[in-house]
């Protein structure tokens, strides 16, 4: 789930010093930070995050990201009838070798009330349609909730056959109204309903049964319990085993645990958290698609700023690059 992205400005210096980059001059490097190469790897991964005081013009917009160090992008606001500005998107970001990674419709699918149920079907609809237009990978949304009075909120029913059957249909719904070209519909996996695990979202893949229907993958969101928390390579690796070919966008975020008398993680700046982000990045690294890891719910500047950096210092560990043109 992704919260209202908050924009910042950041500084370069960090960024050229990390080192960690293909650049636009002379060939791309090997998919490697050392002397070993990651065994399987087929390109660097492309970062992206929010960035602060966005310009409006999108190909403006591209090149800031690029002078961030990022190349890929949350998709800047625009509605369905804006043709002429869709077409901005489209081309100011293509021009610039900046993807946009997902355009995030958040809200309840499964809300209680028919009529605020249909509006938020239209407004993914609306939002996969965008998608398609601006060429972003996908539309994300998670598959919604049975909680009366928080949208994204736990229930017992969310674990249903009833949820199941309910996040299928309106997947197909959705999809079959924009019959994309390009960009690919994906609930977000959440850890109190479904899909809340790889084998929950396989099951959902077989059962949509659409080309475009597709994954994105935030691990720290399945993580919901203890076994799940030591175990997160484990769990990484397991969702890159099973889910690896359907995995269109990814984010980027950490947990720890926060001790009290029950069972509490909290999202935390990446790099304080224990979340196995060498395996992630390395796992990123060998899909056979460009795959963008997003960073989402920091709470400023200096914390996107610090989870940027320490995942530099990570893929150095891991023996894997991030995509980077100057």
């Amino acid at each position: 789930m992704a919260t209202t992205r908050r924009r910042f400005l950041q500084t370069t210096g960090a960024v050229m010093a990390a080192g960690m980059w293909r650049t636009s001059e002379g060939a791309a490097p090997p998919v490697t930070a050392g002397d070993q190469p990651v065994t399987g790897a087929k390109h660097p991964i492309r970062l992206g995050a929010p960035v602060f005081h966005a310009p409006k013009d999108p190909a403006e917009l591209a090149r800031l990201h690029r002078e961030q160090g990022y190349r890929a992008a949350y998709c800047p606001p625009v509605g369905l009838q804006e043709s002429e500005r869709l077409r901005e998107i489209r081309e100011g970001f293509q021009q610039n070798d900046v993807v946009i990674a997902e355009v995030g419709v958040w809200c309840n699918l499964l809300d209680a009330d028919p009529q605020k149920r249909a509006d938020h079907l239209h407004r993914v609809i609306e939002g996969l349609a965008v998608a398609d237009e601006v060429g972003a990978r996908c539309c994300v949304n998670i598959a919604g909730s049975f909680n009366p009075t928080v949208w994204f909120g736990p229930h017992p029913k969310n674990l249903s056959d009833e949820f199941f059957e309910a996040a299928v249909e309106n997947a197909r719904q959705i999809i079959d109204a924009v019959k994309p070209k390009r960009a690919k519909f994906a609930y977000e996996m959440m850890g109190w309903s479904l899909p809340d695990s790889p084998d929950s979202y396989l099951r959902m893949l077989r059962a949509v049964d659409r080309e475009a229907f597709a994954v994105h993958l935030d691990p720290c969101n399945l993580v919901n319990s203890p076994a799940r928390f030591y175990n997160n390579t484990d769990l990484i690796n397991e969702c890159f085993d099973k889910l690896g070919p359907w995995i269109v966008s990814c984010h980027a975020k950490d947990l720890k645990w926060e001790v009290e008398m029950n069972v509490h993680f909290v999202e935390v700046t990446l790099g304080e958290g224990e979340l196995d982000y060498v395996t992630y990045l390395q796992r990123l690294a060998t899909l056979p698609a460009d795959v963008p890891l997003m960073i989402e719910h920091m709470k400023g500047p200096a914390e996107y700023e610090a989870s940027r950096n320490y995942l530099f210092e990570v893929a150095r560990k891991a023996n894997v690059v991030f995509e980077y043109v100057q």
